[in-house]
């Protein structure tokens, strides 16, 4: 499987604005792939995973929802890879940038930009058709890559204007 036909297949359209209809469209577009095929997606969205473990996603994240456990910054992580290649890039290369996104998915009315349970669709596909697991590939980092954001909002102001402007606390 290329980068190109990972993105291909992640990347939501933009009808799958809600989190179930994104699972059902992977979901849909995985099916028809062989099981070597969602091994080797299931370890590009493992590479894509570990690549956005980072201090200032997380900061992101919490200027945006509060985020605050693992769990919801694994399902942060997902949305921006929901996003597509070019989002995921500018969103690693500057958090901040995501303000600029146009449309958040919505819960309650607040922006909920978490896909629960999106990383272990193949993983079931996989598991369902062959009785096994796929393998299991660690992060290789006990916590997130790069300095720990600061949550006094001043600093967040600093770090995150553009963030803190569009979801002020």
């Amino acid at each position: 499987m290329t980068e190109t036909e990972f993105w291909a297949l992640v990347t939501r359209s933009n009808g799958d604005q809600d989190q179930e209809s994104l699972a059902a469209t992977l979901t849909a577009r995985l099916t028809p792939l062989d099981d070597e095929a969602l091994k080797a997606f299931d370890k590009l969205f493992g590479q894509k995973m570990r690549q956005s473990y980072l201090w200032s996603l997380w900061g992101a994240a919490y200027v945006i929802t509060g985020c605050d456990s693992e769990y919801a910054f694994a399902e942060f992580r997902s949305f921006l890879i929901s996003l597509g290649q070019d989002w995921f890039q500018k969103a690693i290369a500057a958090p901040d940038c995501l303000a600029q996104l146009p449309l958040w998915p919505l819960k309650d009315g607040y922006p909920y930009p978490f896909v629960d349970e999106y990383d272990l669709i193949a993983g079931k596909l996989y598991e369902d058709r062959t009785g096994r697991e796929l393998p299991f590939v660690p992060s290789g980092k006990a916590t997130p890559a790069g300095k720990k954001f600061s949550t006094k909002k001043k600093d967040l102001k600093s770090h995150y204007p553009g963030l803190a402007a569009r979801f002020p606390f």
